[in-house]
């Protein structure tokens, strides 16, 4: 592990773009973060400041786990059901 470093990588996965970013200090990692294709699909608008496709979904007055949000979500990246954080 070097002392102090920075570094970024970026590239288009089969969902989208995928990047890493990592800060190295004193040989210890500072910093690390990833933004997945699922952070890019489900932002709430695209880089031409459009809605995304959430804007309009049906949720039903007091539905705490709607349905269509689960589609449309899922669409864009099936492997939400097994994401862990």
């Amino acid at each position: 592990m070097p002392g102090e470093a920075e570094g970024c990588g970026m590239m288009e996965a089969a969902r989208g773009s995928l990047g890493h970013w990592l800060r190295v200090r004193n040989g210890r990692i500072l910093n690390y973060q990833i933004i997945a294709p699922t952070t890019w699909n489900f932002s709430p608008r695209d880089r031409h400041g459009e809605p995304g496709a959430l804007v309009g979904a049906p949720v039903r007055d007091g539905e705490t786990e709607p349905l269509a949000v689960q589609h449309i979500v899922r669409s864009f990246g099936p492997r939400m059901v097994c994401t862990a954080h």
